[in-house]
């Protein structure tokens, strides 16, 4: 969320930014709300220091003038009544505009209209060149019966899987290395709720724009998450941090759920868009310095290009265009792995700087050398994220002979194996 001051005083910047992430806003109602607000919030104030005043008089005041007093604090009373219910309704129509609100993007974030537009930053790694008629992982994985789509289907429904074998132990392999690795690298674990509370994803800002992608259970009020980063980046909501802690580096693993709604006929075939997958995110809570927050930002993408160097998967890191930016990223870095059946580069990571848009809404703030209360700037990037980067993992490294390499880094958590197959 945007400091309403910031959009009060910088209104052309505020409309420029949501114009250039193509996302529609009543810029003008918000304003004329705010004007309408501050007013009668100063007119509470004047009615409530008369209430007081008066009050006070009554007990001094001569007997036959405590009844006109008296009647006096009660008209008082009942007009401040009716105005704390305008206000009430006044401020919850502000509210519900300034969630709507987006971050304008950084000053180099490149300006465009969707992810055909995002800019390649560099490339890493060979992509592979087959002798044979290479097998899309779908059929690949059903020959070597470590995927099954059809019970996958049976159990749970379309963009349903099941893992099998070697499969869930290849699975279980990317996530157990990459855990171990960013555990090195002083990213403190946490065993996090997948379900949570709608403050959770407000906070975050994947309600209320993003609640048709969620699962939510009406019952009890609670939306399974659709990225760990939701329960890392509330964790410390409402709360006041001290400055020398930070930055605070956390890390999940976790099972993500999110619907693909408005994607019917898109990526059904495969892993690539699936109900349910596993992920391990790296959130990094920070103070309010941007330049500090860049270097931060770098951080969690190298840490990403790391995992995908050691697997030996050719990749390429781009940056993300205006028109492809969420609600509160002020900028973004996605990384696109190398996947031969679709003879492209495709995504399997995003790196997003927040500034302080997440952290107002979820009242995460720090304590400044000096004493004084200040918002946290967040930041977060996918460390790995399964069954998709199983997609190249299985295309890039089958062979001829129908088998599939195991890249050495994984090898110990496989039983040695170097091979499925």
């Amino acid at each position: 969320m945007l400091d309403l001051k910031f959009i009060r005083e910088n209104p052309d910047v505020v409309r420029k930014g949501a114009a250039d992430k193509r996302i529609k806003i009543d810029l003008e109602r918000l304003l004329s709300l705010d004007a309408e607000v501050r007013p009668l919030q100063g007119q509470l104030e004047s009615l409530q220091a008369d209430r007081n005043r008066i009050s006070k008089q009554i007990g001094s005041a001569p007997p036959d003038q405590r009844d006109a007093l008296k009647a006096e604090v009660a008209g008082i009373k009942s007009r401040m009544e009716a105005l704390e219910g305008e206000l009430t309704q006044k401020r919850s129509a502000l509210d519900e505009l300034l969630l709507l609100v987006p971050a304008p993007a950084r000053a180099d974030v490149p300006v465009g209209k969707d992810d055909t537009e995002n800019v390649e930053v560099r490339k890493w790694g060979e992509t592979p060149r087959f002798d044979f008629a290479p097998l899309d992982h779908a059929t690949l994985g059903e020959k070597l019966g470590i995927l099954d789509f059809a019970r996958g289907v049976k159990l749970a429904g379309s963009r349903s899987y099941v893992l099998v074998g070697d499969g869930a132990r290849l699975e279980q392999a990317v996530l157990r290395y990459t855990y171990d690795k960013l555990c090195a690298r002083n990213y403190t674990p946490l065993s996090i709720p997948v379900l949570v509370k709608e403050e959770a994803m407000i906070g975050t800002g994947y309600f209320p724009t993003g609640r048709e992608q969620a699962y939510y259970v009406e019952k009890d009020a609670l939306a399974l998450v659709g990225t760990a980063e939701v329960s890392l980046t509330s964790y410390l909501s409402g709360e006041i941090v001290e400055e020398e802690s930070l930055p605070r580096r956390f890390m999940a693993v976790s099972s993500c759920f999110r619907r693909e709604a408005g994607t019917y006929g898109k990526d059904t075939r495969g892993l690539y868009r699936v109900h349910q997958f596993q992920k391990i995110e790296q959130v990094i809570i920070a103070n309010a310095d941007t330049e500090a927050s860049e270097r931060l930002h770098d951080e969690l993408v190298h840490n990403a290009e790391d995992i995908l160097k050691d697997f030996g998967l050719p990749y390429r890191v781009v940056y993300v265009c205006t028109g492809d930016l969420g609600q509160g990223q002020v900028r973004k870095h996605d990384i696109e792995t190398w996947m031969p059946s679709r003879n492209a580069y495709s995504e399997t990571h995003s790196c997003s700087t927040f500034h302080d848009f997440q952290a107002r809404r979820l009242k995460l703030r720090y304590r400044s050398k000096g004493g004084e209360a200040k918002i946290c700037y967040t930041l977060n990037n996918t460390a790995i994220a399964t069954p998709r980067v199983l997609i190249p993992l299985l295309e890039n490294f089958q062979e001829k002979d129908g088998r599939v390499r195991i890249p050495e880094r994984l090898r110990p958590y496989m039983g040695g194996k170097t091979h499925i197959g």
